[in-house]
């Protein structure tokens, strides 16, 4: 179930997904880029199957990387750099969601067999 939130920063909006949500969205096949936000020692350590990285303090001088043509769905550790990222994005016209609670919601679940884990 995807919602739309307005948080204390946003006023871009983008959508919200719960980690069962992202595991519906690639179960069918969906094309879209997973982007992870976080260092790359935590993207080293743990991390989504498939993901890209761009750390967010990158993020504005590596933009040029990201599709403009599929939706992003980006995730962090708990879902603050996330939520930043997305505002960010969203602003620039990109199509983001944020993925709720970050790879701690995800690893929580069913599907976290599906995150890597060095």
């Amino acid at each position: 179930m995807k919602r739309e939130e307005t948080m204390f920063f946003n006023t871009a909006k983008y959508k919200n997904i719960t980690a069962e949500d992202l595991n519906d969205k690639i179960e069918r096949g969906e094309d879209f880029l997973l982007l992870d936000v976080r260092t790359p020692a935590e993207h080293a350590s743990q991390a989504i199957e498939g993901s890209y990285l761009i750390p967010v303090q990158e993020l504005a001088y590596r933009v040029a990387e990201l599709p403009r043509d599929k939706e992003i769905v980006i995730y962090c550790r708990v879902g603050n750099r996330s939520a930043f990222a997305s505002t960010y994005l969203a602003r620039l016209g990109y199509n983001v969601t944020n993925l709720e609670g970050g790879i701690a919601a995800w690893s929580r679940t069913d599907h976290a067999a599906l995150a890597r884990v060095s």
